[in-house]
């Protein structure tokens, strides 16, 4: 109960969020001619905080902090076409006093969506993402102790799906639509296998529905918030619907210097039945490659 209430409170709030934010830039859309071809984009950044103590009688433990990250996106225009690419990868560590370093981000997030233009608001898609880490995962004990938990490409998702996309201005946009889910593991099972039967699967292929829905708010010329909403529902258990929310509120300080805050929000079941929060901010350099 407490899963399917924590999943219709991020539904509903997402939503109201998004109509909002929908109503007030529809507002300033203006009709433009469209622009055919491809286009790119790609920004790499970097943030570290260090922090170092010698005799210093306040006491205080040094620290050690960085993150790396690339975000990436790739767009195809065309009369009947759209074809969209993003990509995502981070990672990041941190030492405090004697401790070793530890994994505080890691993501490698893929997704391709190409969408059939029907229509300014209603059209037929077809889509792909690929989900997963580059290094080994811990979890540490009172005492320090870790055991390891996850790996690189340990466990990857890829889902396929194809469906009806719905996007009512430049801000929001939503698809819904069903396809196939496979999750790869390879010395952590627990992602993928069945604990009701005796074997232990390290592969789990899964019929689902799917819904992914995006916006982008502008709050300022140099604030924007974006968020992402992923629904994921077995066609075997319907009522147990994995959850991802993303939320990302970037500042731009100047050309090159940006803050951000970042909450991810996670309820899978498979893995456990508390919901999952990850929040970062961060103050770093940024450089548009693309």
């Amino acid at each position: 109960m407490a899963h399917c209430h924590t999943t219709k409170l991020l539904s509903s709030l997402f939503l109201l969020i998004a109509l909002v934010c929908t109503t007030t830039t529809a507002q300033q859309d203006t009709t433009k001619a469209p622009v055919y071809g491809w286009t790119h984009a790609l920004i790499a950044g970097v943030s570290l905080t260090q922090a170092s103590y010698t005799d210093w009688a306040a006491g205080g433990e040094n620290a050690l902090a960085y993150t790396g990250s690339v975000d990436g996106k790739a767009s195809q225009a065309r009369e009947q076409t759209d074809w969209v690419t993003t990509y995502k990868f981070a990672f990041g560590q941190s030492r405090i006093g004697t401790q070793s370093l530890r994994k505080t981000d890691d993501k490698i997030d893929l997704e391709t969506v190409l969408t059939y233009n029907m229509s300014e608001q209603w059209n037929p898609y077809a889509a792909a993402t690929f989900k997963s880490q580059f290094a080994t995962g811990f979890e540490y004990d009172d005492l320090g102790g870790e055991t390891p938990v996850s790996a690189f490409f340990d466990p990857a998702y890829l889902t396929q799906t194809a469906g009806i996309e719905y996007k009512p201005g430049a801000a929001f946009k939503t698809r819904f639509g069903t396809g196939l889910r496979e999750t790869f593991t390879s010395k952590y099972p627990v992602y993928a296998d069945d604990p009701e039967t005796i074997e232990i699967e390290t592969t789990l292929f899964q019929g689902i529905l799917e819904s992914v829905s995006d916006f982008t708010f502008t709050l300022d010329d140099n604030l924007v918030f974006t968020s992402k909403l992923e629904l994921i529902a077995p066609f075997e258990t319907l009522d147990q619907i994995t959850v991802r929310s993303d939320n990302l509120l970037a500042a731009k300080i100047n050309d090159y210097f940006t803050a951000k805050l970042n909450v991810e929000l996670l309820n899978d079941w498979r893995v456990t039945r508390k919901t999952q929060v990850r929040e970062t901010i961060a103050l770093g350099f940024s450089y548009a490659l693309l």
